[in-house]
């Protein structure tokens, strides 16, 4: 059988086959669960720090505590006004930022993480060159767990996406467990309601 003849049987059938649907998959949702509780478990763990506040002057007092020595800041959201334009030549300009600020779209409770397109990050270095990360999170955009999660990613309207958790964890040899070595060294949550457009 030649190229060609495999090909045209394969165009053929596909033309010609019947559809199926995906099987149903169940969400294994937990009635009365506590997402917010379940989340900050899981962050803990992770070694995120989280709060819950009720402005972004309260997040970035909280931030100017924990890192005095941050110079270069900046914000992916326009609640959160950093120092440094997000808006880049090359995503490597972003090396020196001492705090990276962005609102994640979504957290999911089971793995104490959150979900970042480009359009939260809008330059994705920036969750990956800063030191330190602050994230913003509506409490009310809590989904259970992974299966939840996927049906709420709208990956044909995302050109990048990804899960984040916690700040970088890298085990050496000797399972030394070093924090920031292959990106952020912290990572702090802030439960905070979307501002009302």
């Amino acid at each position: 059988m030649t190229k060609e003849e495999l090909l045209s049987s394969v165009r053929t059938n596909l033309a010609n086959r019947e559809k199926v649907d995906y099987p149903v998959i169940p969400d294994y949702k937990k009635p009365g669960a506590d997402l917010k509780a379940v989340f900050e478990i899981n962050a803990k763990i992770a070694a995120v720090d989280f709060y819950d506040v009720a402005s972004v002057e309260e997040a970035q007092e909280i931030m100017r505590k924990k890192l005095p020595d941050a110079k270069v800041t900046c914000s992916a959201t326009p609640e959160w006004r950093g120092n440094k334009d997000i808006h880049v030549q090359k995503p490597a300009d972003l090396n020196d930022v001492d705090l990276g600020i962005f609102r994640a779209e979504f957290g999911v409770a089971e793995m104490g993480m959150v979900w970042v397109t480009e359009k939260s990050l809008v330059t994705n270095s920036l969750g990956y060159l800063s030191q330190h990360l602050a994230v913003l999170l509506d409490p009310e955009d809590l989904t259970e767990n992974m299966h939840t999660a996927y049906k709420r990613v709208d990956f044909p309207h995302s050109h990048y996406g990804c899960f984040v958790m916690g700040p970088s964890a890298t085990a050496d040899i000797s399972a030394v467990l070093v924090h920031g070595a292959q990106g952020a060294r912290t990572l702090t949550l802030f439960f905070l309601k979307k501002p009302v457009p």
